[in-house]
């Protein structure tokens, strides 16, 4: 599993606890300090913004989580990540979240279907929503669970 963005590791410990191997990314993974020692856990400490290659781009995952992070350079890096048989959730803020708070500036928030352009032609949608939300607070966010098909590779 890939979580990208990973914080304090809220997704890294669920698949953790449920026997996943995680490969942790974030600009600074202090939050995972507590987990650091844990055999099925690799951490990566990288700035993913920095305008290098995107670190792990030859490698490939069961699973590819990101949520509430957009950085658009590397995409389609994100879903060539996604391994044969593997999946890939996304869920971030979209226009109009401007309404509701931060973030407001449109480099961080997606365009309408902009998940959908994403994966089309590469994974398969299993699900999609353009939605706003209430809890945790109310926000404007696209969520996409897409798959790669182990015998087309799409």
């Amino acid at each position: 599993m890939l979580d990208v963005a990973s914080g304090t590791g809220r997704h890294t410990r669920w698949f953790l606890d449920r026997g996943y191997d995680v490969v942790a990314v974030d600009r600074d993974v202090s939050g995972l300090d507590d987990i650091g020692e844990h055999d099925r856990l690799e951490m990566v400490e990288v700035d993913l913004e920095d305008g290098e290659p995107f670190p792990l781009r030859n490698r490939r995952f069961a699973g590819v989580v990101v949520t509430n992070y957009l950085y658009r350079p590397i995409l389609d890096q994100l879903v060539s990540a996604v391994a044969s048989g593997g999946a890939l959730i996304y869920e971030t803020f979209s226009a109009g979240n401007e309404r509701f708070g931060r973030p407001t500036r449109p480099e961080f928030l997606l365009r309408p279907g902009e998940l959908l352009d994403v994966v089309r032609g590469e994974l398969r949608v299993v699900a999609f929503e353009d939605l706003v939300v209430d809890q945790p607070r109310p926000a404007a966010v696209q969520r996409i669970a897409a798959v790669r098909d182990p015998e087309t590779g799409r």
